[in-house]
């Protein structure tokens, strides 16, 4: 396969899978690799959406860490979109992965209502206005809400999730009032949270929720997922989800 400049190509040690990345844009981190594990428990024969899918990195690890049918994966840079789909054809997964470059906002003319069982997303975690912004514009965009807000995520995805399908989403602690508001609003039922810590004594750094749409009330608080040991290695858990262990 030919690589484009500054690309490179990735061995994500698990199934023989491989990914192409950029240095100029944003490159995957451990919250998709936890969402990925976390959400590894969707229904056989499923059909994931997966928004924002960036690089594909968490469409490509749900081909093979569940028996999915079909993944629609909507990244709306162009350039990333055609990474992503390369990385596709790089792992053979043509048939079961397919990458949509368009905006979520436009979902409801791209995929038909009903169809989805599942949907993950690592959304951008920062405001439009907030935080420290980098200079680099297709960074930006993945980091800060320039082309969709959290609004946009959750309720794009609510009108074309099936009733009683599930929405998994990695995202920031300080988000999370906003995210069970939001989910709630649009008939997303939280139903299972898993909060981040990078070391045991410190405060958590990732959220990782589950809703249902038009599900009861019942929300499972599972148990905390530590990354560090204290001198620093990885957990069991942590080297068990990379597959390490």
């Amino acid at each position: 396969m030919n690589l484009k400049e500054n690309e490179r190509i990735d061995d994500l040690e698990y199934k023989g899978l491989k990914i192409i990345q950029n240095e100029n844009y944003f490159c995957f981190g451990m919250d998709s690799i936890l969402l990925s594990d976390f959400a590894k428990e969707i229904k056989k024969d499923s059909t994931i959406l997966d928004i924002g899918t960036g690089t594909g990195i968490i469409s490509i690890l749900l081909s093979k860490k569940t028996e999915c049918k079909k993944i629609y994966a909507v990244e709306i840079q162009k350039e990333i979109a055609d990474m992503a789909k390369r990385s596709i054809e790089l792992n053979d997964l043509q048939n079961k992965i397919e990458i949509i470059n368009d905006n979520i906002t436009n979902i409801e003319n791209l995929i038909e209502k009903n169809l989805i069982d599942a949907i993950v997303t690592n959304p951008p975690y920062k405001k439009k206005n907030s935080g420290i912004k980098n200079e680099n514009i297709n960074k930006l965009i993945s980091r800060h809400e320039i082309t969709a807000s959290l609004d946009d995520f959750i309720s794009n995805g609510s009108k074309i999730l099936k009733d009683k399908g599930s929405f998994y989403m990695v995202n920031r602690p300080e988000r999370l009032g906003e995210i069970i508001i939001l989910f709630k609003k649009y008939k997303i039922e939280p139903k299972k949270l898993r909060m981040v810590y990078p070391k045991i004594n410190s405060k958590p750094n990732l959220v990782l929720i589950k809703g249902i749409k038009n599900a009861g009330e019942f929300l499972d608080i599972e148990k905390p997922l530590i990354v560090y040991n204290e001198d620093n290695s990885y957990t069991d858990e942590i080297l068990e989800i990379y597959n390490k262990k």
